[in-house]
């Protein structure tokens, strides 16, 4: 029988932010404040120029400057602390030099708290009708009005700096899965080259962080290589790309732990991309301290609800006069205002408020198990708070 999940007590951490004695501006930093002793877990404090961080953290992921169907006070009040933007994305549309005009994503969008952008390296080459990779960078074709547009490394770091966001990625070529060695040792040796030219065309601008991307494909020894060679240009911060693009879930694992084992201990590290729960977990057993997907929006939208105990469907006939919450241990207005048919007839009937209230609580439920899983760490119970949450998860509803 498994054991009832437990919820811990809020801890509050203090950080501290140090400013560029030139500029005046605050430089990101990140304090480790607490390591598992059963495994690499860690707590920490991330702080930038728009607020402090606590790790590890999910972001939500707001690719066009909104996070689907919330707004800026839904994120807020469901604790978000910081949301990604796209590149490609806000490029194509509105364009960097209009968000510029407005003063920066953060005030086109209204959002206080820190920004990440990703380059749109992935989307260049998942969403582009056309694309030639070349030394340069990549020529594309816009999948929204199909016109062509140059994304060179120095470019992507320009637009970026125009959107202002407090961390920014480099440029990266992430690989299909699967491929040859030998392609995923060419990419990964041009993803390098462009990495040292981002670097050089960032040149350390105050107040934004510059984070390297290790890729490799599936291949150990190119993911070992990636990541010491990224150390040795020197980043802000460090991610780990091009994984859950269709590899078995046993050798995404191996990446990560191929990649971790050689990023330094005193910087971020983000896992991109990958964000189905028990990942989180594991991911956050290996080191971690940052995540994105498009998972809890997406699922949301569809009337894919995560709990507890699993996933649900809350579009299925069962639900039809179910009047328990999505999640009993849910605070979320959704969970604490609603019930489970009362969503299932909001889906069939086609209003907009379906979407809206179930990717509330899917955002609050991720952001929620980062919460438990840092407040573990500080307590120094990850270990069983691990047991308990998978033992009870793999009892889907």
């Amino acid at each position: 029988m498994s054991r009832e999940f437990r919820r811990l007590p809020k801890r509050s951490v203090s950080c501290w932010i140090e400013t560029n004695p030139v500029s005046g501006k605050m430089d990101l930093k990140f304090t480790v404040t607490k390591e598992d002793m059963h495994s690499s877990a860690r707590a920490g404090v991330l702080s930038t120029p728009h607020g402090a961080v606590e790790t590890p953290v999910f972001m939500p992921v707001g690719t066009q400057g909104t996070v689907k169907t919330l707004s800026p006070k839904d994120l807020r009040d469901a604790g978000a602390q910081i949301v990604l933007g796209n590149t490609y994305h806000l490029y194509l549309r509105p364009g960097s030099d209009v968000i510029a005009e407005a003063g920066g994503l953060h005030s086109f969008m209204s959002w206080e708290g820190p920004l990440l952008t990703d380059s749109g390296g992935y989307q260049v080459f998942s969403l582009a009708d056309l694309n030639k990779i070349t030394e340069d960078g990549v020529t594309f074709q816009s999948h929204w009005d199909g016109s062509y547009h140059l994304f060179t490394p120095e470019k992507v770091i320009q637009v970026q700096i125009a959107l202002g966001a407090d961390i920014i990625m480099i440029l990266d070529e992430c690989t299909p899965y699967p491929c040859s060695y030998e392609y995923a040792r060419r990419s990964n040796d041009m993803t390098l080259r462009w990495a040292q030219r981002c670097r050089i065309e960032h040149n350390n601008k105050d107040g934004q962080a510059l984070f390297g991307i290790v890729q490799g494909s599936t291949f150990p020894d190119l993911r070992e290589r990636s990541a010491k060679a990224l150390v040795d240009i020197g980043f802000d911060g460090y991610a780990i790309g091009g994984l859950a693009v269709g590899e078995p879930k046993s050798v995404m694992y191996e990446m990560i732990e191929a990649a971790v084992a050689h990023l330094p201990q005193g910087h971020p590290r983000y896992l991109m991309g990958v964000g189905k729960p028990e990942d989180l977990v594991r991911g956050v057993s290996s080191g971690l301290d940052m995540f994105d997907c498009v998972i809890p929006t997406r699922n949301g939208r569809n009337g894919t609800l995560f709990t507890y105990r699993g996933k649900l469907v809350v579009k299925n006939a069962e639900y039809a006069k179910d009047f328990e919450p999505i999640d009993r241990t849910c605070s979320c207005y959704t969970c604490r205002t609603f019930t489970r048919a009362y969503l299932r007839h909001l889906f069939h009937a086609g209003e907009m408020l379906a979407p809206r209230l179930a990717t509330l609580h899917n955002i609050h439920f991720f952001l929620d198990l980062m919460k438990q899983m840092r407040e573990a760490i500080l307590e120094g119970c990850f270990l069983s708070w691990r047991t308990d949450f998978e033992e009870n998860y793999a009892n889907e509803s």
